[in-house]
């Protein structure tokens, strides 16, 4: 099970969750309380190991801006939280090794996800960062052979029963872990990434090699 931390704002959080078993983490571009400067998540990223994924949130900006703030921040991976346009998706994918494309949890575009070319869909709820549930059984709109990123209100008690509904690819997490907006809590991080890992159906493993060529494996 691939465990993606989001809204990470400092060192010590990320090399928690790295030490925790964190696959991926996540640096917020977008306004919001765990919104980071790109020199901020430069100097951060720079201190993560090569095999965890670090991935630029955006919200609202063009995929010019995505592209220049990735290659900045020196990050490997741009998600997608806008209206983007497949076209658009694309575009950034050609230009950034990895790229998550987030839906709204009851976005009828979610159906044509494969269109979009990227390496994950995520689907959120409908007020992403808001830490609220959603439906799961939305879920069911996501087309099958996608790597899904389940994200919404997952915390330590409720990722292992979201993975056994929906048995995403892989889960995110944030507002579920902190104990303040921002500040990672190290319990409840540990808890989170044990149940979820726990729960997988199907172990997630490294290739050893670059274990984010997800061109390898489509």
């Amino acid at each position: 099970m691939f465990v993606k931390v989001c809204g990470i704002t400092s060192e010590e959080d990320a090399l928690l969750a790295v030490a925790m078993g964190a696959d991926a983490l996540g640096f917020i571009f977008a306004p919001s309380p765990r919104q980071v400067t790109v020199s901020l998540a430069r100097e951060i990223a720079s201190r993560v190991p090569h095999d965890v994924l670090t991935v630029g949130v955006f919200r609202g900006q063009s995929p010019q801006r995505v592209v220049d703030t990735v290659h900045e921040a020196q990050l490997r991976a741009a998600q997608l939280h806008s209206n983007e346009t497949p076209e658009q998706t694309a575009w950034v994918r050609a230009r950034i090794p990895t790229v998550l494309k987030a839906f709204k949890a009851g976005d009828p575009a979610i159906r044509k996800a494969a269109e979009y070319n990227a390496d994950m869909i995520l689907l959120d709820s409908a007020s992403p960062g808001s830490g609220q549930v959603f439906d799961w059984r939305l879920a069911e709109d996501v087309p099958s052979r996608t790597r899904l990123l389940l994200a919404g209100g997952l915390d330590p008690d409720n990722v292992a029963d979201a993975i056994a509904q929906v048995r995403p690819w892989g889960v995110d997490v944030a507002t579920g872990v902190e104990s303040s907006p921002g500040k990672k809590d190290p319990r409840r991080l540990r808890a989170f990434v044990a149940n979820a890992k726990a729960a997988a159906t199907v172990p997630y493993e490294s290739d050893g090699a670059d274990p984010y060529d997800w061109q390898i494996d489509s």
